[in-house]
């Protein structure tokens, strides 16, 4: 399963998401706060910081992206 993940800086929150491929539907799976998951939100931070670049690297975003992903899938585990 691929997430989609976004920084709420307000909160200090990592949003996690998902969308079926083709599908313009997000679903909100859940939100973790910095202070419970710290790597997976500097994760994600440095994941936007390279979308957010005049020349983004797609292939470090898509690098950045599979950190985030097994970060998220690691923190998952632990949870059950």
């Amino acid at each position: 399963m691929t997430y989609l993940f976004a920084i709420d800086e307000e909160s200090a929150e990592v949003i996690v998401s998902q969308s079926a491929k083709g599908s313009n539907q997000i679903k909100l799976i859940e939100r973790i706060s910095s202070k419970d998951n710290e790597v997976l939100y500097n994760a994600v931070k440095t994941l936007t910081s390279i979308t957010r670049a005049a020349n983004p690297d797609y292939t470090a975003f898509n690098l950045m992206d599979k950190v985030c992903q097994r970060i998220y899938s690691q923190h998952e585990q632990a949870a059950k």
